[in-house]
């Protein structure tokens, strides 16, 4: 059996994540990660507070407790709110002065996963650096000289107004004088974080809201529910005849819509909804948007006709993020469904995003199937291969003869992209054309080959 100081990755692009009870998502690793994490904070402040938030997963209880053991034992105080959405853990961060904000969420992932993200006392995600600051110190342990003397030690404390305070915020990104009246809206929380804040924000905006994925269990998060799994979504748009479709994701940093007609809109097309109302009235700052290589050429080609630039990151909120505050601009946004309005919140939310969508429905008296309409997708596949390991892919020669073929016949029509996931062992093939025949063709063509060279046969 390997021990902690034998482990030295830990962190993926988003925060510590994995199988839970199961390396790294263990009670260990979590003691040893507030330890570690506690030990940082005190370099900054000698007696910090940090915000404590969880999914709805069976194991966030154990880890939850064993990361609060491992922060309080380093003279940390720890603030539970219990299961909330990420995004309202970045919010309550900042309203309460905390130094830092954790969550406790594998986010779109089945429940037996789970895992660990850091936020600023900004409610910004952890950089880099801090992760590997954290990191080191898991490895060394290097955090064991440094526990504080028995009257020293942190308290654990429970925030009890916490969902009022995002109910509250939430709403504040809706234009004061204008209600959801007289619309009908369909919900589906994925039994995840947003199950009890996220009903309440549009009943009190006064919308008709069938909800849907309310009831978690612990074991049903983003079970064929939620934004993974819009088709619930979808069958309550078409049975009730609702105006519109909302599905969140676990931690409800994503969402997914559904227009009147039943048709899916993901996150580019949020954004490019969101882009050219913006850009309409004068308020998108700098002309820019910022969002990721696996947008779409139809994304591309609308913001190139309104003139908004794109700027394109690696995939993860987290970087969308950087790319904003590096080019100064304040939408941004993935095709998966984060969308990050930096003028409301420092992370991807769903429900605020939600609401802006639906600002621009009552402003310009527009069916959602009409705002969407501009944007013409292209025929895009996305395979995804299971993998034994993740060698550079520079170094997988038949793969790579595969993915120049390919280009060679896309030509200046298309695109491919070969990426890693940075949670998972899976190796993600995207490939864009004009025609979703070849496109189906090539990506499968690439994705054998990357079977036979990577790939897991179980």
């Amino acid at each position: 059996m390997s021990t902690l100081k034998e482990q030295r990755h830990i962190f993926g692009t988003d925060g510590v994540r994995g199988k839970a009870n199961s390396y790294p998502m263990t009670v260990e690793m979590a003691v040893a990660l507030g330890r570690s994490a506690g030990k940082v904070f005190r370099e900054v402040n000698e007696k910090p507070r940090v915000v404590i938030g969880k999914d709805t997963r069976l194991s966030c209880y154990m880890i939850e407790n064993a990361l609060i053991s491992g922060l309080c034992s380093m003279g940390v105080d720890t603030l539970m709110v219990g299961p909330f959405p990420t995004p309202a853990v970045a919010f309550i961060t900042r309203a309460y002065r905390a130094d830092a904000g954790i969550v406790i969420s594998a986010s779109h992932n089945p429940y037996y996963d789970n895992g660990i993200k850091f936020f600023s006392s900004e409610g910004f995600k952890f950089s880099d650096e801090w992760e590997h600051r954290i990191e080191q110190l898991v490895n060394e342990q290097g955090y064991l000289s440094f526990l504080p003397k028995e009257d020293a030690i942190g308290r654990n404390t429970k925030i009890h107004d916490a969902d009022g305070r995002y109910i509250e915020f939430a709403k504040a990104t809706f234009p004061k004088r204008k209600t959801l009246r007289n619309l009908k809206i369909v919900l589906d929380c994925a039994h995840g974080a947003a199950h009890r804040v996220a009903p309440l924000v549009f009943k009190e905006l006064d919308a008709e809201v069938i909800v849907f994925g309310n009831q978690p269990n612990g074991l049903n998060i983003n079970l064929e529910v939620g934004a993974l799994h819009p088709e619930t979504t979808q069958k309550g748009v078409i049975e009730s005849g609702a105006n519109i479709g909302i599905a969140l994701d676990g931690d409800g940093d994503r969402v997914i819509l559904v227009d009147e007609k039943g048709q899916v809109l993901d996150g580019d097309t949020i954004l490019a909804i969101c882009a050219r109302d913006l850009q309409m009235r004068g308020e998108l700052k700098n002309h820019r948007v910022v969002s990721t290589i696996m947008s779409n050429f139809g994304f591309l080609k609308a913001m190139e006709s309104l003139g908004i630039e794109v700027i394109q990151s690696g995939v993860g909120d987290r970087y969308v993020i950087q790319e904003m505050l590096k080019h100064d601009a304040t939408l941004g946004g993935e095709q998966s469904g984060h969308l990050i309005f930096l003028e409301q919140n420092t992370t991807g939310d769903g429900i605020v995003s939600a609401l802006q969508v639906l600002r621009i429905m009552i402003e310009t008296g527009s069916k959602l199937s009409e705002l969407a309409a501009f944007i013409q997708k292209y025929p895009q596949i996305l395979v995804n291969v299971k993998v034994t390991s993740k060698p550079p892919l520079h170094t997988l020669t038949k793969m790579q003869e595969a993915i120049r073929s390919a280009e060679k016949e896309l030509g200046d029509t298309g695109r491919v992209v070969v990426r890693y996931s940075g949670t998972e062992f899976i190796l993600r093939v995207m490939v864009e054309g004009r025609s979703e025949s070849i496109v189906k063709r090539l990506a499968d063509s690439i994705a054998n080959e990357a079977k036979k060279e990577i790939g897991d046969s179980k």
